[in-house]
């Protein structure tokens, strides 16, 4: 079996910066097991599967470990894999996901704008699970379906968090999410799924 895997820096204009995910267009899936040796091999936090159908794509993600219910910047790798070496025509991709649901791409030039599904979320007190792990603390926290979101005063702190990832993979989630009001855009985020 040949297949061709593209690694794909998200969030960044030149190769060695941003996030980096592998991406692997497939004509139809391969068995779960051999995905998960795939991305194992691969060793990047997240590998992109998908499967062209019809005017969509059925993708799925997965870490060295295991499958993942969403990815954000491996989407966006494998957009940019489909735009840029499949030939898609046009401005705009729908991914389809069993676990997350539609997910639409959108180019604009250069850039790509991923719209996420919706997930509610509820204020939370902000106990010491949650303060413990950031030197910064946050003004706010709210948990959705799978994570905790940290809404903190300004983009600055974002940028400079200091933080322990021991103590982030102690909280009972699936991941941590750091936000704060952006000041050239709408906000700044940094994600943490130290599982």
């Amino acid at each position: 079996m040949e297949l061709k895997i593209y690694q794909v820096d998200a969030f960044a204009n030149q190769v060695f910066e941003g996030n980096p995910a592998a991406v692997v267009p497939l004509d139809d899936w391969l068995d779960d097991a051999l995905l998960q040796k795939i991305a194992l091999e691969n060793n990047l936090s997240e590998t992109a599967f998908f499967v062209k159908e019809g005017n969509r794509y059925a993708l799925r993600w997965f870490t060295p470990t295991t499958e993942v219910d969403l990815c954000g910047h491996a989407t966006l790798a494998a957009a940019h894999t489909i735009f840029k070496y499949l030939g898609h025509d046009g401005n705009e991709l729908l991914f389809f996901s069993h676990r997350s649901g539609l997910l639409k791409v959108t180019k604009d030039g250069e850039m790509l704008t991923l719209d996420f599904p919706k997930d509610d979320v509820i204020s939370v007190e902000m106990e010491n699970f949650l303060l413990a792990p950031f030197l910064q603390k946050p003004v706010e926290a709210f948990k959705g379906k799978t994570d905790y979101v940290l809404l903190f005063p300004d983009e600055d702190q974002i940028q400079h968090l200091e933080f322990d990832l021991q103590l982030i993979s102690q909280i009972p989630c699936r991941g941590v999410i750091v936000t704060a009001k952006g000041d050239k855009v709408d906000f700044v985020s940094r994600f943490f799924g130290p599982g």
